[in-house]
């Protein structure tokens, strides 16, 4: 089993456009270092109602993102976990056919990967903000990952662990 060990960021936001700013950002940053496949993005955005969207998200296309296209990473795996009901643009997330399976075995892992005290103390920081941006990164990008999320209010940083391989077998798994 290799279990590989990642960082999630998550910066509060009290706008979306602010989040979407730190998104290009982080973008930009693994693109110049040439290591666009090395992480994982989600902007969220919580609405007046209280609902969790998640409308923008990129996701490492070397796990799991690249499973028959079903495009789900670790970034939108912990979203899903934190916030079990969010919707991708107008969807719900669990809405189509095989992304329901594969969303929730990455989801599990995402869990998996983390402390219920962290996952706790990331769920309750974005419920203090507008919007958010969740990062899952590779750990030595920490700092710059860090410095491209100038607009965040708040940055809350935590170890996951996860097993890229068990979730790349259990999302192929999931959509049969």
């Amino acid at each position: 089993m290799a279990v590989d060990t990642f960082i999630a960021y998550v910066g509060v936001y009290s706008s979306v456009d602010d989040a979407e700013a730190d998104y290009k950002l982080v973008k930009q940053l693994h693109t110049e270092a040439d290591l666009i496949d090395a992480y994982d993005a989600a902007v969220i955005e919580r609405g007046l109602d209280g609902k969790v969207k998640i409308t923008k998200k990129h996701e490492t296309p070397t796990r799991v993102g690249g499973v028959a296209g079903a495009g789900f990473g670790l970034a939108t795996g912990l979203v899903v976990a934190l916030f079990p009901f969010a919707a991708i643009g107008g969807g719900l997330l669990a809405a189509s056919a095989g992304g329901g399976a594969v969303l929730g075995a990455v989801a599990g892992h995402a869990a998996a990967g983390m402390s219920r005290k962290d996952l706790k103390e990331l769920g309750e920081a974005l419920d203090e903000g507008q919007a958010g941006l969740v990062v899952v990164g590779v750990s030595d990008m920490g700092s710059k990952i860090e410095a491209s999320m100038k607009q965040a209010s708040k940055i809350e940083t935590k170890e996951l662990k996860a097993d890229t391989t068990k979730i790349e077998d259990d999302a192929k798994a999931g959509e049969d």
